[in-house]
């Protein structure tokens, strides 16, 4: 009687995985791709040569003026000199302690909230979205703790766009979920109300918004009641982004199975607690690349502001291409600029890349 030995499993060879693999079965599976590839990568390759060569080898990185500039790469002395006002805009240079400060604590909270061992991370997200806007509000514009006041038309740069970009994104997202469940409410009024709310703000662009916030509204309002000029363009941003939001999120609440509501009122749960224990929840997880979508585009949507005569970090590079001291620089202004929003826009993605694999729970298929 023969008897047959079962042998473990053998790992598949080397050049079937790994990059490798990948490379044999889409780039070099045929003598067509093959060709097609080389060709390709070839002038890719010598492109980002190029690319490489002007931006970082013939570059020129420190100076005073233009006349620094004389390898015929890029010049970069021009955010060398301007770099304060890409980051500040037009603070003074006595105070300018307090947007570092600003920008530094942000970073610190940022990283405490992504880590995910942070003890107390509950507490410091409260603070973050509660306590922390107010405190640097009053930092930077000097109405606390006795500091000198800085008036928010010499805000700008990069300041101006986190500013306008967080306030959005913290306050946008809760007005968002409740305008959400207004409109699949089983109460008419709050339905509808909430439904004119959203089409309306969807009808028109986000331009024409901060155009009628910062020069019609005051004609409108009695003398002397005018508000700043930062604070109507963060209403008008936030509330734009919020209609948005709200449909993001209805579409999340409508993905959930009808399921988990009748397991929610079998459970005897009341209303709020079904809601923000049980479909919220899983509403959320399933539309957070939407959720982040709509903060990508905010962000990049506040370079707009500069129609109402606010200088964001686009607005400051445009700024530097008019004067006559850099006139033929502005390639390497536009391109620190898209550095600069590609920085938040990529970071923000790939945070939300890994909070959507951590709370994966089976629902992707």
């Amino acid at each position: 009687m023969k008897v047959h030995q079962f042998q473990p499993d053998l790992p598949p060879p080397g050049n079937t995985t790994g990059l490798v693999g990948w490379m044999k079965k889409n780039l070099f599976n045929s003598a067509v791709n093959s060709v097609l590839t080389l060709v390709i990568a070839y002038f890719a390759i010598k492109g980002l040569y190029h690319v490489i060569d002007w931006a970082i080898l013939q570059a020129d990185w420190i100076g005073e003026d233009r006349n620094a500039c004389t390898t015929g790469g890029a010049c970069w002395v021009l955010v060398y000199v301007r770099f304060n006002q890409f980051m500040f805009g037009f603070y003074p240079e006595a105070e300018l302690w307090r947007p570092e400060f600003f920008y530094a604590t942000l970073a610190i909270l940022i990283g405490l909230l992504a880590w995910n061992k942070t003890p107390k991370r509950g507490w410091i997200c409260l603070f973050t979205i509660t306590l922390y806007p107010v405190l640097m509000a009053g930092l930077l514009h000097g109405s606390m703790f006795g500091l000198p006041v800085v008036e928010t038309y010499k805000w700008g740069g990069l300041l101006v766009t986190l500013v306008l970009a967080l306030v959005g994104i913290v306050a946008s997202l809760p007005i968002g979920v409740l305008l959400a469940l207004g409109r699949r409410s089983h109460m008419p009024v709050i339905r509808s109300l909430s439904t004119v709310y959203i089409e309306m703000w969807r009808g028109v662009p986000l331009i024409t918004v901060l155009f009628m916030a910062s020069v019609m509204l005051p004609l409108f309002m009695a003398e002397g009641s005018e508000t700043d000029k930062l604070i109507r363009a963060l209403i008008g941003v936030t509330l734009f982004s919020a209609a948005y939001m709200a449909e993001v999120i209805r579409g999340g609440l409508q993905a959930i199975p009808k399921g988990q509501y009748e397991a929610a009122d079998a459970l005897g749960l009341n209303y709020p607690k079904k809601i923000g224990l049980i479909i919220m929840p899983q509403a959320l997880k399933i539309t957070i690349p939407s959720i982040v979508n709509t903060f990508i585009d905010l962000f990049k949507d506040t370079s707009l502001v500069l129609i109402i005569g606010m200088f964001d970090v686009l607005g400051i590079g445009q700024a530097a291409n008019t004067d006559p001291a850099w006139l033929g620089f502005s390639t390497e202004s536009y391109a620190f600029v898209a550095l600069v929003f590609w920085v938040f826009c990529f970071g923000m993605s790939r945070y939300s890349i890994w909070l959507e694999n951590k709370l994966h729970t089976g629902h992707k298929r």
